[in-house]
């Protein structure tokens, strides 16, 4: 079968403030019907906010490690073996750590209700850069599951 061809990563350009591939990906996955400059304009203005909160901190470097402390190393996978579906751990790989970890802090943000975006997802940056908040709580939940489930690491092929 031939490979299935995917824009994103070769044609993605670097955002216009940061010029990082990462904030852009991230900036394209805040993206709701296709409304970009109100996506970079949450994302940007929760930059600043990160700016204010943390003053001897690069806003970008808060970002960038915020992602990085919610990236998953395993993760569980349904495996049939016989009549029985096992979660079998496996490793994540490099592109799904960096998707899963974008997804679980946008998601974390929307799901605080009450106040704008950009705080929202301030908010959540903030305490994933230290560690603590909604999304590195998912990424723990998916960890544990890992290691309760470990006994069918064998499973993986």
């Amino acid at each position: 079968m031939a490979k299935r061809f995917t824009a994103s990563q070769v044609q993605l350009k670097p955002d216009p403030r940061f010029h990082s591939k990462l904030a852009s990906k991230f900036i394209n996955c805040l993206m709701r019907d296709g409304k970009k400059s109100v996506a970079q304009r949450v994302f940007y203005d929760a930059m600043d906010q990160i700016k204010k909160r943390l003053p001897d901190e690069d806003p970008l470097e808060v970002f960038t490690t915020a992602v990085e402390n919610v990236k998953p190393s395993i993760e569980v996978r349904s495996r049939r073996v016989g009549g029985a579906t096992y979660q079998v751990p496996t490793p994540v790989n490099p592109k799904r750590q960096q998707a899963l970890a974008i997804r679980w802090i946008i998601q974390a943000a929307r799901n605080k209700k009450g106040r704008p975006m950009y705080l929202r997802l301030a908010d959540e940056l903030i305490a994933a850069y230290r560690r603590e908040g909604t999304a590195m709580t998912t990424r723990e939940n998916v960890h544990r599951m890992a290691e309760a489930n470990k006994a069918f690491a064998h499973f993986a092929w």
